[in-house]
């Protein structure tokens, strides 16, 4: 067997049906007792009654939380912790909400509780990306991971069919790119398998169904499987290029993730053959890049960036901006390649089975 590392998760993961329950013993768990609770804007009564539920363990409500963690926001965030002398931070949402607890805890050491209410996967890894100048910066760092994850089937149960589409095909990307990360080891890529496996059942039934109890857990299982994948291994080119596309452009996270794998997963087939093929056994597909793109326009989810208001004109940009600092990725990132990639994402062509197939140089 090839020699391999692999770092396992510190976190202590709650799952089931009505765990939400168990965030006031949590808190207590962690000697916490003043918790700063962080949502979106949107999800505030979901923060509230979180705050009413654990009572006099509340500091406060902060439901300021934005797409990809701009700066201004944390530093307004870390005044607020502060002022409120809260000893520990609860956020509830998705990776919005996930990214300003990790902000906070990477500026004041504040442990962290999260309760996850999508599939973003983030909750579970040690990796922060924040935005300012518009550009958009990823940290990896043990100060930022959630001490406590609590996963509540019950939150997901509203999700629309919308995001739970489009989060879930964010997750798959964390999985995909563990498979063929340059530091990716045999316990990662079967917790890889296994979270694609999952999600390419359970999404089509959720989008059918959203009711779906078993389909539900079985999802949001996947996430954190996903999760704890993305947080043992480096990230690649995708990653590059979705953190590119947000910081520069502000578009929606999951949708630009949902949008931009089949097109990574393509431009990678050749340079990383056995993980690709891995990744479409999963997915019940004989090319994974083709296999991710059906996924995505089975559970009805944007495949163009077009779709999301980026112009063409932006798309050389895009380009120049990814291969200025490039992740580790099988392929080496050339600008040609990488701009026909980003036109193909535009359009939302389908991958073709020899998308993937064109010289490694080119």
């Amino acid at each position: 067997m090839t020699p391999f590392v692999y770092t396992a998760p510190a976190a202590r993961v709650v799952f089931g049906s009505g765990t939400r329950a168990t965030l006031a013993d949590e808190i207590r768990m962690l000697s916490c007792r003043r918790a700063l609770i962080l949502s979106t804007p949107p999800q505030r009564g979901a923060a509230d009654q979180l705050a009413a539920d654990i009572g006099e363990l509340a500091a406060g409500v902060l439901s300021e939380a934005t797409m990809h963690t701009p700066i201004d926001v944390t530093e307004r965030a870390v005044a607020r912790a502060r002022a409120l002398a809260a000893d520990c931070v609860v956020a509830i949402g998705g990776g919005s909400s996930v990214g300003l607890g990790k902000a906070i805890a990477l500026n004041t050491d504040l442990p962290q509780i999260v309760l996850p209410t999508t599939y973003a996967g983030s909750e579970a890894t040690s990796i922060l990306g924040q935005t300012a100048d518009g550009e958009k910066r990823t940290l990896r760092s043990p100060k930022v991971q959630p001490e406590v994850i609590i996963y509540d089937v019950d939150l997901t149960l509203t999700l629309s069919t919308h995001q739970t589409a489009v989060s879930g095909m964010n997750a798959i990307a964390h999985a995909v790119e563990a498979l063929y990360a340059q530091d990716g080891n045999p316990v990662t890529s079967v917790l890889a398998e296994e979270a694609i496996r999952r999600f390419a059942s359970s999404l089509p039934k959720l989008v059918a169904s959203p009711s779906d109890f078993e389909a539900r857990s079985d999802a949001l299982y996947a996430a954190w499987l996903c999760g704890t994948c993305l947080n043992a291994v480096s990230m690649g080119l995708h990653h590059k290029l979705c953190h590119t596309l947000g910081g520069l452009f502000d578009l929606p996270h999951a949708e630009t993730h949902t949008m931009i794998l089949p097109h990574a997963a393509a431009y990678n087939a050749a340079a990383a053959p056995e993980a690709l093929r891995r990744a479409a056994g999963a997915l019940g597909t004989e090319d994974a890049a083709a296999g991710l793109f059906d996924l995505a326009t089975r559970l009805g989810a944007p495949t163009s960036l077009s779709s999301l208001g980026l112009k063409r004109d932006d798309l050389d940009r895009a380009a120049r901006a990814a291969v200025q600092t490039p992740y580790p990725n099988p392929r080496p990132l050339a600008l040609p390649a990488i701009r026909e990639l980003l036109d193909n994402a535009f359009e939302g062509v389908r991958p073709g089975s020899d998308a993937g197939r064109e010289t490694l140089d080119a």
